[in-house]
């Protein structure tokens, strides 16, 4: 198994990510200008709801954006892929989108590329072909099915010269952001919580859990040191310690009442977190990025957000035991 060491060489290699970023930022887009009109994007995978969600957003909006071309594989092993993927398609056709039989009639004809393939265990091999077209990226969750892969595919970016990002649209609830923005000063701590499920093909958490992870760590920012998983048959709670003695706790609801949301502890006063916004915000920050080429989430903290959900679930297997993201 490739140690966490590896996380760390890419983040000293890349400068916390500034050197991928200003490569990106400077790359000129394959194809068409990102500055003419209607810049055309691609869609990989049509079995998940977001690919319906988004496309009609950025189609219904004068952004200088239109989702025209569409392929999808569909997964036997997971309900979700085989059973919505027909619906799914059937919506996106009478959109007007055109439908193919490959990534690479994607990427002759889109710009920039959404990766909403359902299962996260093809997503290494798809990222690998956009990539070496210099195309624009946004992985939707979750980055890959492990966290090996979540390393390979951010290295494979860097390789090719690219930032790509992957975000939970939690990451752009309104007071969040404000938070991460200084609103109630140095953040001493936060308490996050989402619905939590599990995929058995994927590690556990990175399924639905990164909902409530990703609103932790737009407030704690990086620097989790140690992490230890408590599960029982109506929550599952992963607690971690940070470098500068903030704590965060995550809470992953498996019965009752669901939502998303927290409260975050400040140097300058106390918040709650708010609830979930819907896309929109998270499709106006995947535009910005397919505008620039700046990825709006920086490398290294999405790597550790992976690698806090991968420690928790060593952790969990552990009975509990605290396990340090430098031990995976």
């Amino acid at each position: 198994m490739v140690r966490s060491i590896d996380r760390r060489k890419f983040l000293q290699t890349s400068a916390s990510g500034s050197i991928g970023l200003t490569m990106a930022a400077t790359l000129p887009m394959v194809g068409k200008s990102v500055d003419k009109a209607q810049v055309p994007v691609g869609l990989i995978g049509m079995d998940t709801s977001h690919s319906v969600a988004f496309s009609k957003y950025i189609n219904n909006h004068d952004n200088g954006f239109q989702v025209t071309t569409a392929y999808t594989t569909v997964s036997k092993d997971i309900p979700s892929s085989y059973q919505r993927v027909d619906q799914f398609t059937e919506e996106l056709q009478g959109m007007g989108l055109k439908i193919v039989n490959s990534i690479e009639q994607v990427l002759e004809s889109c710009d920039c590329i959404l990766l909403e393939t359902n299962d996260g265990r093809l997503h290494k091999k798809q990222a690998e072909i956009v990539f070496k077209s210099g195309k624009r990226t946004f992985i939707d969750k979750p980055v890959a099915a492990t966290y090996e892969d979540v390393k390979s595919i951010y290295q494979l970016a860097k390789d090719s010269g690219l930032a790509t990002f992957s975000s939970s649209g939690t990451r752009y609830m309104s007071k969040a952001q404000a938070v991460r923005n200084g609103s109630i000063g140095k953040v001493l701590g936060a308490d996050t919580y989402s619905p939590v499920s599990y995929e058995p093909n994927h590690s556990d958490l990175f399924w639905y859990g990164i909902h409530g992870v990703e609103l932790l760590y737009t407030t704690m920012r990086t620097g989790c040191q140690r992490v230890r998983r408590i599960k029982s048959g109506q929550h599952d709670t992963v607690i971690g310690e940070w470098e500068n003695g903030g704590i965060g706790t995550f809470r992953g609801i498996l019965s009752g009442e669901k939502g998303y949301g927290g409260q975050a502890f400040g140097a300058e006063g106390l918040t709650d977190l708010g609830s979930w916004e819907g896309y929109d915000p998270l499709i106006e920050a995947i535009l910005q990025y397919f505008r620039t080429g700046e990825a709006p989430v920086p490398p290294e903290e999405t790597l550790e957000l992976y690698a806090f959900m991968e420690a928790a679930k060593h952790s969990g297997a552990q009975n509990g035991a605290w396990i340090s993201l430098d031990s995976i």
